[in-house]
Protein backbone atom coordinates (compact mmCIF):
# COMPACT_ATOMS: atom_id res chain seq x y z
CA UNK A 1 0.00 0.00 0.00
CA UNK A 2 1.04 3.82 -0.46
CA UNK A 3 0.87 5.16 3.42
CA UNK A 4 1.23 8.42 4.75
CA UNK A 5 2.57 8.41 8.01
CA UNK A 6 2.12 11.04 10.10
CA UNK A 7 4.11 11.14 13.79
CA UNK A 8 6.14 13.87 15.58
CA UNK A 9 7.89 11.36 17.73
CA UNK A 10 11.19 10.78 16.00
CA UNK A 11 11.82 7.31 17.37
CA UNK A 12 8.50 5.56 16.64
CA UNK A 13 7.84 7.37 13.41
CA UNK A 14 11.27 5.85 11.78
CA UNK A 15 10.31 2.61 13.37
CA UNK A 16 7.16 2.28 12.31
CA UNK A 17 8.71 3.28 8.46
CA UNK A 18 10.91 0.86 8.50
CA UNK A 19 8.77 -1.98 9.53
CA UNK A 20 6.22 -1.18 7.04
CA UNK A 21 8.94 -0.38 4.21
CA UNK A 22 9.89 -4.13 5.32
CA UNK A 23 6.63 -5.63 4.45
CA UNK A 24 6.76 -4.11 1.27
CA UNK A 25 4.60 -1.12 1.74
CA UNK A 26 5.96 2.36 0.47
CA UNK A 27 5.53 4.68 3.37
CA UNK A 28 6.11 8.80 3.17
CA UNK A 29 6.92 10.28 7.13
CA UNK A 30 5.72 13.69 8.00
CA UNK A 31 6.35 15.01 11.55
CA UNK A 32 4.60 17.97 11.57
CA UNK A 33 0.25 18.61 9.64
CA UNK A 34 2.06 21.43 7.97
CA UNK A 35 4.59 18.64 6.04
CA UNK A 36 1.83 16.14 6.35
CA UNK A 37 -0.42 18.60 4.35
CA UNK A 38 2.18 19.02 1.49
CA UNK A 39 2.87 15.11 1.04
CA UNK A 40 -1.19 14.99 1.10
CA UNK A 41 -1.21 17.71 -2.18
CA UNK A 42 1.20 16.32 -4.14
CA UNK A 43 0.46 12.51 -3.71
CA UNK A 44 -2.02 9.79 -3.54
CA UNK A 45 -1.81 7.42 -0.78
CA UNK A 46 -4.43 4.43 -0.24
CA UNK A 47 -4.04 5.16 3.87
CA UNK A 48 -2.85 7.46 5.96
CA UNK A 49 -1.44 6.60 9.72
CA UNK A 50 -2.51 9.98 11.90
CA UNK A 51 -0.93 10.37 15.25
CA UNK A 52 -3.56 12.25 17.37
CA UNK A 53 -1.70 14.89 19.56
CA UNK A 54 1.04 16.81 16.82
CA UNK A 55 2.30 20.41 17.52
CA UNK A 56 -0.06 23.14 15.68
CA UNK A 57 -2.92 21.13 13.66
CA UNK A 58 -3.85 17.93 15.32
CA UNK A 59 -4.13 14.42 13.79
CA UNK A 60 -7.91 15.02 14.21
CA UNK A 61 -7.93 18.02 12.09
CA UNK A 62 -6.05 16.39 9.72
CA UNK A 63 -8.81 13.76 9.48
CA UNK A 64 -11.95 16.44 9.45
CA UNK A 65 -10.19 18.35 6.43
CA UNK A 66 -8.92 15.59 4.07
CA UNK A 67 -12.90 14.00 4.64
CA UNK A 68 -14.04 17.38 4.25
CA UNK A 69 -12.00 16.97 0.92
CA UNK A 70 -13.68 14.15 -0.47
CA UNK A 71 -10.65 12.08 0.58
CA UNK A 72 -12.00 8.41 0.95
CA UNK A 73 -8.58 7.00 1.82
CA UNK A 74 -8.58 4.47 4.86
CA UNK A 75 -7.34 6.83 8.07
CA UNK A 76 -5.79 5.04 10.98
CA UNK A 77 -5.89 7.17 14.01
CA UNK A 78 -2.13 6.54 16.43
CA UNK A 79 -3.22 7.80 20.13
CA UNK A 80 -2.76 7.46 23.51
CA UNK A 81 -6.66 8.75 23.76
CA UNK A 82 -8.73 5.67 24.82
CA UNK A 83 -11.52 7.32 26.67
CA UNK A 84 -14.37 5.98 24.66
CA UNK A 85 -15.67 9.36 23.41
CA UNK A 86 -12.44 10.16 22.27
CA UNK A 87 -12.71 7.50 19.84
CA UNK A 88 -16.09 8.54 19.18
CA UNK A 89 -15.63 12.04 18.13
CA UNK A 90 -12.51 10.82 15.76
CA UNK A 91 -14.70 8.32 14.02
CA UNK A 92 -17.16 11.13 13.50
CA UNK A 93 -14.96 12.94 12.05
CA UNK A 94 -13.97 10.10 9.59
CA UNK A 95 -11.22 7.81 11.12
CA UNK A 96 -11.85 3.99 9.75
CA UNK A 97 -9.70 2.65 13.07
CA UNK A 98 -7.74 3.20 16.45
CA UNK A 99 -4.60 1.94 17.61
CA UNK A 100 -4.03 2.82 21.43
CA UNK A 101 -0.61 3.73 21.92
CA UNK A 102 1.89 1.82 22.83
CA UNK A 103 1.27 -0.88 20.55
CA UNK A 104 2.61 -4.47 19.36
CA UNK A 105 3.62 -3.89 14.95
CA UNK A 106 1.90 -7.04 14.63
CA UNK A 107 -1.16 -5.58 15.86
CA UNK A 108 -0.58 -2.71 13.16
CA UNK A 109 0.09 -5.19 10.65
CA UNK A 110 -2.94 -6.82 11.49
CA UNK A 111 -4.96 -3.56 11.28
CA UNK A 112 -3.53 -2.37 8.30
CA UNK A 113 -4.41 -5.53 6.32
CA UNK A 114 -8.05 -5.56 7.52
CA UNK A 115 -8.89 -1.93 6.49
CA UNK A 116 -7.07 -3.22 2.87
CA UNK A 117 -9.38 -6.22 3.20
CA UNK A 118 -12.08 -3.88 3.98
CA UNK A 119 -11.96 -1.49 0.73
CA UNK A 120 -11.42 -4.55 -1.25
CA UNK A 121 -14.65 -6.36 -0.18
CA UNK A 122 -16.68 -3.32 -0.20
CA UNK A 123 -16.50 -3.12 -4.06
CA UNK A 124 -13.50 -0.52 -4.42
CA UNK A 125 -12.70 -1.29 -7.94
CA UNK A 126 -9.98 1.60 -9.20
CA UNK A 127 -9.82 1.68 -12.86
CA UNK A 128 -8.85 4.88 -15.14
CA UNK A 129 -9.04 5.69 -18.87
CA UNK A 130 -7.49 7.77 -21.14
CA UNK A 131 -7.57 8.08 -25.01
CA UNK A 132 -8.50 4.01 -25.81
CA UNK A 133 -5.53 2.98 -23.02
CA UNK A 134 -7.42 1.73 -20.20
CA UNK A 135 -5.44 0.38 -16.44
CA UNK A 136 -6.92 -1.74 -13.98
CA UNK A 137 -5.46 -1.74 -10.97
CA UNK A 138 -7.33 -4.40 -9.72
CA UNK A 139 -6.28 -6.87 -11.79
CA UNK A 140 -2.99 -4.68 -13.18
CA UNK A 141 -3.98 -5.14 -16.95
CA UNK A 142 -2.86 -2.57 -19.31
CA UNK A 143 -4.78 -2.28 -22.66
CA UNK A 144 -4.73 0.26 -25.55
CA UNK A 145 -6.69 0.15 -28.50
CA UNK A 146 -7.48 -3.66 -27.68
CA UNK A 147 -4.34 -4.51 -27.84
CA UNK A 148 -2.65 -6.00 -23.51
CA UNK A 149 0.38 -4.45 -22.72
CA UNK A 150 2.56 -6.29 -20.38
CA UNK A 151 4.39 -4.06 -17.71
CA UNK A 152 6.23 -3.74 -14.39
CA UNK A 153 5.90 -3.12 -11.36
CA UNK A 154 7.45 -0.14 -11.36
CA UNK A 155 5.73 1.21 -14.94
CA UNK A 156 2.60 -0.10 -13.41
CA UNK A 157 3.19 2.31 -11.19
CA UNK A 158 4.20 5.16 -13.00
CA UNK A 159 1.68 5.00 -15.14
CA UNK A 160 -1.33 4.78 -12.32
CA UNK A 161 0.36 7.98 -11.07
CA UNK A 162 0.25 9.87 -14.54
CA UNK A 163 -3.36 8.31 -15.39
CA UNK A 164 -4.75 10.02 -11.76
CA UNK A 165 -3.41 13.54 -13.12
CA UNK A 166 -3.88 13.17 -16.70
CA UNK A 167 -2.99 16.45 -18.39
CA UNK A 168 -1.01 17.92 -15.46
CA UNK A 169 2.76 18.41 -15.92
CA UNK A 170 4.44 16.26 -13.50
CA UNK A 171 8.11 16.94 -12.39
CA UNK A 172 10.85 14.39 -11.78
CA UNK A 173 11.22 14.85 -8.02
CA UNK A 174 7.37 14.23 -7.93
CA UNK A 175 7.36 11.37 -9.92
CA UNK A 176 10.23 9.82 -7.90
CA UNK A 177 8.78 10.74 -4.57
CA UNK A 178 5.78 8.66 -5.49
CA UNK A 179 6.96 5.61 -7.21
CA UNK A 180 9.94 5.29 -5.95
CA UNK A 181 9.19 6.60 -2.26
CA UNK A 182 10.85 9.92 -0.05
CA UNK A 183 13.37 8.32 1.10
CA UNK A 184 14.82 5.82 -2.09
CA UNK A 185 18.30 5.75 -2.89
CA UNK A 186 17.86 6.55 -6.85
CA UNK A 187 18.44 9.47 -8.93
CA UNK A 188 16.51 11.26 -11.14
CA UNK A 189 17.99 9.61 -13.76
CA UNK A 190 16.15 6.45 -12.93
CA UNK A 191 12.60 8.53 -13.76
CA UNK A 192 13.48 9.09 -17.31
CA UNK A 193 14.90 5.50 -17.79
CA UNK A 194 11.23 4.10 -16.43
CA UNK A 195 9.61 7.21 -18.62
CA UNK A 196 11.44 5.39 -21.92
CA UNK A 197 10.56 2.24 -21.04
CA UNK A 198 7.23 2.96 -20.69
CA UNK A 199 6.79 4.79 -23.81
CA UNK A 200 8.33 1.79 -26.07
CA UNK A 201 5.40 -0.27 -24.81
CA UNK A 202 2.15 2.09 -24.59
CA UNK A 203 3.56 4.44 -27.45
CA UNK A 204 5.74 3.54 -29.73
CA UNK A 205 3.17 0.79 -31.40
CA UNK A 206 0.72 3.29 -32.03
CA UNK A 207 0.15 6.78 -33.77
CA UNK A 208 -0.72 9.31 -30.73
CA UNK A 209 1.75 9.54 -27.85
CA UNK A 210 -0.07 10.08 -25.00
CA UNK A 211 3.69 10.63 -22.63
CA UNK A 212 4.87 13.74 -23.28
CA UNK A 213 8.33 15.54 -22.36
CA UNK A 214 7.93 19.19 -21.15
CA UNK A 215 11.02 20.55 -20.99
CA UNK A 216 12.61 21.77 -17.88
CA UNK A 217 9.37 21.13 -16.41
CA UNK A 218 9.01 17.23 -16.19
CA UNK A 219 6.58 14.82 -17.82
CA UNK A 220 2.68 14.61 -18.44
CA UNK A 221 -0.17 12.31 -19.96
CA UNK A 222 -2.01 14.28 -23.14
CA UNK A 223 -5.37 13.27 -23.85
CA UNK A 224 -6.47 12.90 -28.01
CA UNK A 225 -7.46 16.53 -27.39
CA UNK A 226 -4.49 17.90 -26.95
CA UNK A 227 -2.08 19.84 -28.96
CA UNK A 228 1.20 19.12 -29.87
CA UNK A 229 3.67 15.55 -29.46
CA UNK A 230 6.63 14.99 -28.16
Amino acid sequence: MRILLVEDDAKLGFMIQYKLGSEGHQVDWAQTAEEAEVFHDTGDYDLYILDWMLPGKSGLDLCKAWREGQDNAAILMLTARDAIQDRVNGLIQGADDYLIKPFAFEELFARIFALDRRKQSSGYHEAYSISGLTLDLRTQEVVRDGVTIYLTKRELDLLAYMMRHPGEVLSRERILNYVWGSGAEVTLNAVDATIKLLRRKIDEPFDFKLVQSIHGRGYRLVDMGADGHD
